[in-house]
């Protein structure tokens, strides 16, 4: 997400939590130093297993902002959430990083980055598994995008007339 955007969103009175990703270099590694060398202010970890996976979340919340610019707008602090765990008996350790205007403890943060997640996955995935999204030829102008939008609104409007399968309901 561009400064700009983030500005935007502070002027008109809401507040933000933004993943930072590699598109955003300097950032990144900035935020990535100063949650290795400081202590966090709040720290939550959750465990969950499920069928053949096991993952250990912990979030930490941190509040040096040393070396950030000033261009990103109404930043209060910075989350890590490292995700360690098993999956069909193979380990994994993934981390993210995200900047937000509004400090909160890490247990609020965890539920609310599980949360966007659990409904973009959601989203996604039948998207692109029921739908097909991915195997569209549609590439030209608006087209793709229109398309997207479509998709979504028929999900969103068979969900709401109480269908949780969307296969079924095609």
């Amino acid at each position: 997400m561009s400064k700009k955007t983030v500005k935007l969103i502070v002027e008109s009175g809401n507040d933000y939590v933004i993943a930072a990703k590699g598109n955003q270099k300097n950032l990144y590694k900035q935020i990535k130093l100063n949650t290795q060398k400081t202590q966090p202010i709040s720290v939550d970890i959750s465990r969950e297993k499920r069928s053949d996976r096991l993952t250990t979340r912990t979030v930490s919340v941190f509040d040096d902002l040393r070396g950030i610019s000033d261009e990103w707008i109404g930043l209060a602090c910075l989350v890590k959430v490292e995700r360690i765990g098993t999956r069909a008996g193979k380990p994994y350790q993934q981390l993210a990083y995200y900047i937000s205007s509004k400090c909160l403890d890490a247990a609020q943060f965890a539920q609310g980055i599980r949360g966007h997640w659990g409904i973009e996955n959601r989203l996604h995935w039948v998207k692109d598994v029921v739908l097909d999204e991915d195997s569209s030829r549609i590439q030209f102008g608006n087209a793709p995008a229109n398309l997207s939008m479509i998709r979504s609104l028929v999900i969103a409007i068979l969900r709401y007339h109480g269908y949780s399968s969307i296969t079924t309901a095609l």
